[in-house]
């Protein structure tokens, strides 16, 4: 009997230890297993790894405040972060499980911890404090954030107004002439792309590069109004004949150009210059000689616009082929910039790409004069919702649609779950 006992003993301590040793494996396991973060659909980069403890996910406060654009500090004395937004204020410490929100005590499951010299705070109990979204992926070791909306300036582009086009219809809800408030919700200005140049300074109506100016074209700009939308008159031209270069070589062709578009401006809220395809393969004496004709050309357009008229860029992205654009001293001269972030040979458009654009746009033009161009036909649901994501992130004062009549309901919404247009 005594024996028994001993093996009953001794059996309950060998499965005790085995379940210890398991459970200290699996945990072991568990904080060497690399997280992700996924911020918007993008990954969130860390200069310390994202730990698991006690199912709870830590990361590097900085990095994660920085890429939700939330202003944060560190106080030395007390070890504390102070993170606040506009509306939200937290304090977490060292050590200590109980956080602040907004002057309210919140028990924490982990307090945040000192880890290779870097605060490390709980990731879901921050993020959801500013109003994010949080899913956990066991299996993948994955962190999924969804940002909140958030009020941007959205522009969409194109031409509307004749039973021919698919804007119309994708705007409105209804088939040209008739329409319903449909999806314009979703913005903040439309941009008619009506108007081209020619060489010599004319300003067309119906051209080869641009659409067609319909009949009855200001019911158009009145159903826009309805709706508290801001209205852009597009003039778009493109170099490949060198027809841009040509204009911008003639004194006496800028100032027809001129005298004709702010003319015609009166009738909109703004100006979009669209010239594409300046600067390929050029020399870098003819790139700056380039550049300079070409802000020249809008410095000329600013003094002769109404004071009430705003001047946007829809600009090739500075990390394209096409180099003819002094992002920075155009910057000090717009009020808006479109990067046209796109059409780098693969689609979705790659997301390292389309961050190199930000970045260095960011570099030159306040981030508040930038809004990032989404081509719709190259990008999927999932894909557009990383590139509103990075404008979010990277602070940008909004995106700019290319084009309507391609939208598809999934992509609408992603425009509602992210973004409020400004008005």
């Amino acid at each position: 009997m005594e024996t028994f006992k001993k093996k009953l003993v001794l059996s309950f301590i060998s499965t005790f230890l085995i379940v210890t040793i398991f459970n200290l494996q699996v945990a072991n396991a568990q904080e060497k297993q690399e997280i992700t973060v996924l911020l918007d659909g993008y990954p969130v980069t860390f200069d310390v790894a994202p730990v698991l403890k006690d199912g709870t996910t830590l990361v590097p406060f900085r990095a994660i405040a920085e890429a939700l654009n939330i202003s944060v500090n560190w106080e030395v004395s007390t070890q504390t972060v102070i993170a606040t937004d506009n509306k939200t204020n937290v304090k977490l410490q060292i050590g200590n499980k109980t956080a602040i929100k907004d002057n309210v005590p919140i028990t924490l499951r982990v307090s945040p911890q000192m880890i290779n010299q870097r605060t490390l705070i709980p990731l879901r109990f921050f993020s959801e404090a500013f109003n994010c979204d949080v899913d956990w992926n066991e299996n993948t070791y994955t962190v999924k954030i969804t940002s909140p909306p958030k009020e941007m300036f959205v522009t969409g582009f194109y031409a509307l107004g004749d039973s021919q086009t698919s804007s119309w219809t994708n705007l409105f809800g209804k088939s040209y002439p008739e329409y319903t408030s449909g999806n314009t919700g979703y913005f903040s200005s439309i941009a008619f792309g009506w108007y081209s140049l020619d060489s010599n300074g004319n300003l067309l109506t119906k051209s080869r590069t641009g659409w067609q100016r319909p009949d009855g074209w200001e019911k158009v700009l009145d159903v826009i109004s309805q709706f508290k939308l801001k209205s852009e008159m597009v003039i778009h031209v493109t170099d490949g004949d060198n027809t841009v270069s040509n204009l911008l070589s003639s004194k006496e062709a800028i100032e027809k150009a001129i005298s004709s578009i702010a003319e015609e401006a009166k009738t909109y809220d703004s100006v979009n210059l669209d010239f594409e395809g300046l600067g390929l393969n050029e020399s870098k004496e003819d790139l700056v000689q380039t550049q300079q004709k070409f802000t020249e050309f809008v410095k000329l357009l600013r003094n002769r616009l109404d004071a009430s008229k705003s001047i946007t860029l829809t600009l090739h992205a500075p990390n394209s082929v096409y180099k003819g654009y002094d992002y920075k001293t155009l910057g000090e001269i717009a009020d808006k910039i479109i990067v046209m972030a796109y059409d780098y040979g693969t689609k979705p458009e790659p997301e390292e790409l389309v961050i190199q654009a930000i970045e260095q746009a960011t570099k030159n033009v306040p981030k508040e004069k930038l809004l990032l161009g989404i081509s719709i036909p190259n990008e999927t649901q999932e894909s557009f919702a990383v590139k509103i994501g990075l404008a979010k992130r990277f602070g940008l004062d909004g995106i700019a649609i290319w084009r309507l009549g391609l939208v598809k309901d999934e992509m609408w919404n992603v425009l509602k779950n992210s973004i409020t247009p400004r008005r």
